[in-house]
Protein backbone atom coordinates (compact mmCIF):
# COMPACT_ATOMS: atom_id res chain seq x y z
CA UNK A 1 0.00 0.00 0.00
CA UNK A 2 3.18 2.27 0.94
CA UNK A 3 4.66 1.96 -2.67
CA UNK A 4 1.17 2.54 -4.59
CA UNK A 5 0.28 5.59 -2.21
CA UNK A 6 3.96 7.21 -3.28
CA UNK A 7 3.70 6.15 -6.74
CA UNK A 8 0.50 7.83 -7.00
CA UNK A 9 1.96 10.90 -5.48
CA UNK A 10 4.63 11.04 -8.23
CA UNK A 11 2.03 10.55 -10.83
CA UNK A 12 0.13 13.65 -9.99
CA UNK A 13 3.51 15.74 -9.41
CA UNK A 14 4.79 14.28 -12.94
CA UNK A 15 0.93 15.95 -14.14
CA UNK A 16 1.80 19.26 -13.02
CA UNK A 17 0.44 21.60 -15.85
CA UNK A 18 2.91 23.97 -17.03
CA UNK A 19 1.44 26.81 -15.76
CA UNK A 20 2.45 29.96 -16.78
CA UNK A 21 3.96 33.23 -14.45
CA UNK A 22 3.20 36.50 -15.48
CA UNK A 23 6.50 38.91 -15.92
CA UNK A 24 5.81 40.54 -12.93
CA UNK A 25 5.53 36.90 -10.81
CA UNK A 26 7.84 34.89 -12.47
CA UNK A 27 10.00 33.24 -9.64
CA UNK A 28 13.50 33.15 -8.95
CA UNK A 29 14.95 29.85 -8.10
CA UNK A 30 18.33 28.08 -6.79
CA UNK A 31 19.36 24.63 -8.04
CA UNK A 32 22.26 23.15 -6.34
CA UNK A 33 23.81 20.05 -6.78
CA UNK A 34 27.74 18.63 -6.27
CA UNK A 35 30.11 18.83 -8.34
CA UNK A 36 30.05 15.67 -11.38
CA UNK A 37 32.29 13.37 -9.75
CA UNK A 38 29.84 10.18 -10.62
CA UNK A 39 27.83 9.38 -13.59
CA UNK A 40 24.96 9.57 -11.61
CA UNK A 41 25.31 12.94 -10.28
CA UNK A 42 25.77 13.86 -14.14
CA UNK A 43 22.38 12.59 -14.77
CA UNK A 44 20.50 14.26 -12.45
CA UNK A 45 22.21 17.43 -13.63
CA UNK A 46 21.05 16.64 -17.13
CA UNK A 47 17.63 16.02 -15.93
CA UNK A 48 17.54 18.89 -13.78
CA UNK A 49 18.13 21.11 -16.91
CA UNK A 50 16.11 20.38 -19.02
CA UNK A 51 13.07 20.43 -16.63
CA UNK A 52 13.67 23.94 -15.75
CA UNK A 53 14.57 25.07 -18.63
CA UNK A 54 10.67 24.19 -19.40
CA UNK A 55 9.19 26.54 -16.89
CA UNK A 56 9.11 30.37 -17.61
CA UNK A 57 11.22 31.03 -14.38
CA UNK A 58 14.47 32.72 -13.88
CA UNK A 59 16.82 30.33 -12.28
CA UNK A 60 20.25 30.42 -11.00
CA UNK A 61 22.36 26.54 -11.44
CA UNK A 62 25.71 26.01 -9.39
CA UNK A 63 27.64 23.14 -8.10
CA UNK A 64 29.62 22.24 -5.59
CA UNK A 65 32.71 19.52 -4.25
CA UNK A 66 32.18 20.12 -0.91
CA UNK A 67 29.29 20.79 2.27
CA UNK A 68 31.66 24.34 2.91
CA UNK A 69 31.21 25.03 -0.60
CA UNK A 70 27.34 24.48 -1.10
CA UNK A 71 26.49 25.82 2.05
CA UNK A 72 28.15 29.38 0.80
CA UNK A 73 26.34 28.75 -2.52
CA UNK A 74 23.20 28.73 -0.09
CA UNK A 75 23.90 31.98 1.68
CA UNK A 76 24.51 33.25 -2.30
CA UNK A 77 21.44 32.26 -2.89
CA UNK A 78 19.72 33.90 0.05
CA UNK A 79 21.03 37.02 -0.75
CA UNK A 80 20.29 37.16 -4.79
CA UNK A 81 16.40 36.59 -3.30
CA UNK A 82 15.64 33.70 -4.91
CA UNK A 83 12.09 32.48 -3.64
CA UNK A 84 13.01 28.49 -3.47
CA UNK A 85 16.00 26.21 -3.50
CA UNK A 86 16.12 22.59 -5.01
CA UNK A 87 19.15 21.17 -3.37
CA UNK A 88 20.52 17.47 -3.28
CA UNK A 89 23.26 17.28 -1.60
CA UNK A 90 26.18 14.47 -1.04
CA UNK A 91 27.38 15.34 1.93
CA UNK A 92 26.70 16.44 5.78
CA UNK A 93 27.02 19.60 6.95
CA UNK A 94 24.61 22.42 4.97
CA UNK A 95 22.21 22.33 7.75
CA UNK A 96 23.05 25.33 9.10
CA UNK A 97 22.76 27.27 5.68
CA UNK A 98 19.49 25.70 5.01
CA UNK A 99 17.84 26.97 7.51
CA UNK A 100 18.86 30.27 7.37
CA UNK A 101 17.25 30.03 3.68
CA UNK A 102 14.09 28.42 5.73
CA UNK A 103 14.23 31.19 8.15
CA UNK A 104 13.98 33.96 5.34
CA UNK A 105 10.83 31.84 4.11
CA UNK A 106 12.74 30.30 1.20
CA UNK A 107 11.19 27.12 0.02
CA UNK A 108 13.39 24.28 -0.21
CA UNK A 109 12.67 21.18 -2.32
CA UNK A 110 15.43 18.45 -1.30
CA UNK A 111 16.32 15.86 -3.05
CA UNK A 112 18.03 12.33 -2.31
CA UNK A 113 20.36 12.85 0.96
CA UNK A 114 18.23 14.03 3.89
CA UNK A 115 18.79 17.53 4.87
CA UNK A 116 18.19 17.49 8.56
CA UNK A 117 16.73 20.95 10.07
CA UNK A 118 14.72 21.78 12.94
CA UNK A 119 10.70 20.91 12.59
CA UNK A 120 9.61 24.26 12.63
CA UNK A 121 11.05 24.77 9.55
CA UNK A 122 8.58 21.76 8.13
CA UNK A 123 6.20 23.71 6.47
CA UNK A 124 8.92 25.19 3.69
CA UNK A 125 10.64 21.82 3.19
CA UNK A 126 9.66 19.24 0.85
CA UNK A 127 11.92 16.09 0.50
CA UNK A 128 12.01 14.05 -2.66
CA UNK A 129 13.44 10.47 -2.63
CA UNK A 130 13.70 6.97 -4.15
CA UNK A 131 12.90 4.22 -1.77
CA UNK A 132 16.70 3.69 0.09
CA UNK A 133 15.27 1.06 2.43
CA UNK A 134 13.44 -0.65 -0.49
CA UNK A 135 16.48 -1.15 -2.39
CA UNK A 136 18.48 -3.04 0.08
CA UNK A 137 15.80 -4.59 1.32
CA UNK A 138 15.13 -6.40 -2.70
CA UNK A 139 18.68 -6.34 -2.60
CA UNK A 140 18.55 -8.82 0.70
CA UNK A 141 15.83 -10.60 -0.67
CA UNK A 142 17.71 -11.22 -4.37
CA UNK A 143 20.44 -12.38 -2.76
CA UNK A 144 18.79 -14.79 -0.62
CA UNK A 145 16.94 -16.09 -3.33
CA UNK A 146 19.76 -16.82 -5.29
CA UNK A 147 22.02 -18.40 -2.61
CA UNK A 148 18.73 -20.25 -1.74
CA UNK A 149 18.79 -19.09 1.79
CA UNK A 150 22.70 -20.07 2.30
CA UNK A 151 26.08 -18.28 1.93
CA UNK A 152 28.77 -15.72 3.02
CA UNK A 153 27.95 -12.25 1.99
CA UNK A 154 30.30 -9.32 1.70
CA UNK A 155 29.05 -5.53 2.10
CA UNK A 156 30.16 -2.75 -0.05
CA UNK A 157 29.26 0.21 1.88
CA UNK A 158 29.83 4.28 1.78
CA UNK A 159 29.52 5.30 5.45
CA UNK A 160 29.87 8.81 3.98
CA UNK A 161 26.22 9.02 2.48
CA UNK A 162 24.82 9.23 5.44
CA UNK A 163 20.98 8.53 5.18
CA UNK A 164 21.34 6.79 1.79
CA UNK A 165 23.91 4.70 3.39
CA UNK A 166 22.47 4.02 6.81
CA UNK A 167 18.50 3.25 5.07
CA UNK A 168 20.00 0.80 1.93
CA UNK A 169 22.20 -0.86 4.81
CA UNK A 170 19.00 -1.13 7.33
CA UNK A 171 17.04 -3.06 4.66
CA UNK A 172 19.23 -5.01 4.01
CA UNK A 173 20.14 -6.56 7.42
CA UNK A 174 16.40 -6.24 8.22
CA UNK A 175 15.43 -9.04 5.56
CA UNK A 176 18.67 -11.12 6.51
CA UNK A 177 17.14 -10.89 10.15
CA UNK A 178 13.79 -11.76 9.69
CA UNK A 179 13.75 -13.76 6.70
CA UNK A 180 17.39 -15.63 5.84
CA UNK A 181 19.67 -16.44 9.54
CA UNK A 182 21.81 -18.64 7.47
CA UNK A 183 23.12 -16.02 5.35
CA UNK A 184 26.20 -14.52 7.03
CA UNK A 185 27.85 -11.40 6.72
CA UNK A 186 31.60 -11.91 6.45
CA UNK A 187 32.45 -7.91 6.35
CA UNK A 188 31.22 -4.60 5.84
CA UNK A 189 34.03 -2.70 3.43
CA UNK A 190 33.93 1.03 3.53
CA UNK A 191 34.13 2.20 -0.16
CA UNK A 192 33.07 4.29 -2.43
CA UNK A 193 30.36 5.32 -4.95
CA UNK A 194 33.57 5.20 -7.43
CA UNK A 195 34.44 2.33 -9.73
CA UNK A 196 38.61 2.89 -9.62
CA UNK A 197 37.91 2.72 -5.79
CA UNK A 198 35.58 0.01 -5.44
CA UNK A 199 37.88 -1.88 -8.12
CA UNK A 200 40.75 -1.66 -5.33
CA UNK A 201 39.05 -2.21 -2.61
CA UNK A 202 37.18 -5.78 -3.88
CA UNK A 203 40.66 -6.68 -5.10
CA UNK A 204 42.01 -6.48 -1.29
CA UNK A 205 38.74 -8.11 -0.34
CA UNK A 206 38.90 -10.87 -2.72
CA UNK A 207 42.15 -11.71 -0.78
CA UNK A 208 41.58 -11.64 2.47
CA UNK A 209 38.73 -13.51 1.73
CA UNK A 210 38.76 -17.09 0.61
CA UNK A 211 34.85 -17.79 0.13
CA UNK A 212 32.73 -15.21 -1.14
CA UNK A 213 29.16 -16.23 -2.19
CA UNK A 214 27.68 -12.69 -2.81
CA UNK A 215 28.04 -9.04 -2.57
CA UNK A 216 25.62 -6.45 -1.55
CA UNK A 217 27.04 -3.36 -3.28
CA UNK A 218 25.10 0.11 -2.60
CA UNK A 219 25.65 1.81 -6.13
CA UNK A 220 26.61 0.53 -9.67
CA UNK A 221 29.21 1.94 -10.18
CA UNK A 222 30.61 0.42 -7.04
CA UNK A 223 29.35 -2.94 -8.41
CA UNK A 224 31.04 -2.23 -11.57
CA UNK A 225 34.62 -1.86 -10.23
CA UNK A 226 33.88 -4.68 -8.22
CA UNK A 227 33.08 -6.62 -11.25
CA UNK A 228 35.78 -6.17 -12.59
CA UNK A 229 38.01 -6.82 -9.61
CA UNK A 230 36.31 -10.40 -9.39
CA UNK A 231 36.81 -10.66 -13.22
CA UNK A 232 40.87 -10.18 -13.08
CA UNK A 233 41.30 -12.51 -10.07
CA UNK A 234 40.02 -15.21 -11.51
CA UNK A 235 37.22 -16.64 -9.02
CA UNK A 236 34.11 -18.17 -9.79
CA UNK A 237 32.77 -18.74 -5.90
CA UNK A 238 30.59 -15.06 -6.40
CA UNK A 239 27.41 -16.28 -7.53
CA UNK A 240 25.37 -12.70 -6.70
CA UNK A 241 26.38 -9.26 -6.87
CA UNK A 242 23.37 -6.42 -6.92
CA UNK A 243 23.89 -2.83 -7.01
CA UNK A 244 21.63 0.83 -7.07
CA UNK A 245 20.81 3.57 -9.21
CA UNK A 246 20.01 3.04 -13.03
CA UNK A 247 23.25 2.78 -14.94
CA UNK A 248 23.21 1.71 -18.59
CA UNK A 249 26.57 0.65 -18.90
CA UNK A 250 26.15 -1.75 -15.72
CA UNK A 251 22.57 -2.54 -17.21
CA UNK A 252 23.97 -3.76 -20.46
CA UNK A 253 26.93 -5.71 -18.34
CA UNK A 254 23.75 -8.22 -17.04
CA UNK A 255 23.97 -10.00 -20.74
CA UNK A 256 27.34 -9.72 -21.15
CA UNK A 257 29.42 -13.36 -21.44
CA UNK A 258 31.71 -11.69 -19.11
CA UNK A 259 29.50 -12.29 -16.23
CA UNK A 260 26.80 -14.87 -17.53
CA UNK A 261 27.66 -17.23 -14.32
CA UNK A 262 26.93 -14.04 -12.04
CA UNK A 263 23.14 -13.21 -11.37
CA UNK A 264 24.24 -9.24 -11.88
CA UNK A 265 21.57 -6.67 -10.44
CA UNK A 266 20.45 -3.41 -10.00
CA UNK A 267 17.77 -1.52 -7.41
CA UNK A 268 16.69 1.55 -9.49
CA UNK A 269 17.11 5.08 -7.81
CA UNK A 270 16.98 6.77 -11.35
CA UNK A 271 18.72 10.68 -12.28
CA UNK A 272 15.25 11.35 -13.55
CA UNK A 273 13.49 11.28 -10.42
CA UNK A 274 14.67 14.87 -9.97
CA UNK A 275 12.27 16.60 -12.34
CA UNK A 276 9.62 15.28 -10.15
CA UNK A 277 11.74 17.72 -7.54
CA UNK A 278 11.56 20.36 -9.98
CA UNK A 279 7.49 19.99 -10.74
CA UNK A 280 7.00 19.69 -6.73
CA UNK A 281 8.25 23.25 -5.88
CA UNK A 282 6.91 24.87 -9.08
CA UNK A 283 3.84 23.75 -8.51
CA UNK A 284 4.22 24.96 -4.97
CA UNK A 285 5.39 28.22 -5.95
CA UNK A 286 1.64 28.43 -8.02
CA UNK A 287 -0.19 27.85 -5.09
CA UNK A 288 -1.22 24.19 -5.06
CA UNK A 289 -0.52 21.76 -2.32
CA UNK A 290 2.12 18.87 -2.38
CA UNK A 291 2.99 16.26 -0.21
CA UNK A 292 6.27 17.47 2.06
CA UNK A 293 7.49 13.72 1.85
CA UNK A 294 7.40 11.30 -1.60
CA UNK A 295 9.13 7.96 -1.96
CA UNK A 296 9.26 6.80 -4.94
CA UNK A 297 9.75 3.32 -4.96
CA UNK A 298 12.46 0.31 -6.46
CA UNK A 299 12.68 -1.88 -9.06
CA UNK A 300 14.83 -4.86 -9.17
CA UNK A 301 16.30 -5.07 -12.89
CA UNK A 302 18.33 -8.11 -13.85
CA UNK A 303 19.40 -10.36 -17.04
CA UNK A 304 15.40 -11.41 -17.21
CA UNK A 305 14.13 -8.03 -17.50
CA UNK A 306 16.45 -5.57 -18.42
CA UNK A 307 15.16 -5.10 -21.77
CA UNK A 308 12.70 -3.04 -20.21
CA UNK A 309 15.07 -0.42 -18.73
CA UNK A 310 17.44 0.29 -20.96
CA UNK A 311 16.98 3.50 -22.29
CA UNK A 312 19.36 5.47 -24.85
CA UNK A 313 18.82 8.81 -24.35
CA UNK A 314 20.12 8.37 -20.90
CA UNK A 315 23.09 10.27 -20.03
CA UNK A 316 23.21 7.81 -17.11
Amino acid sequence: MKKLLCLALALVMALVAFGAFSEDDKPFIGILAPAETHGWVAGVAYFAQQAIEEYEVEYRFLTSSNAEEMSAQIEELIGLGVDAIVVWPQFKGVETAAEMALEKGILISNFDMIINVDEKYADNMYLLTGDNYGMGYEGARYISDKLEGVGKVLVLCKPAAGNVNDDRCRGFYDYIEEYAPDIEVIAEVATDFVRATALSDMTDALTKYDEIDAVFSLDDETSIGALQAILESGRTDIKVITGGGGCQEYFKMMTEDAYKDIWVCSATYSPNMIVNCIDNIIAVLQGDEIEHLVVLPTNIVDKDNVVDFLNPDSPY
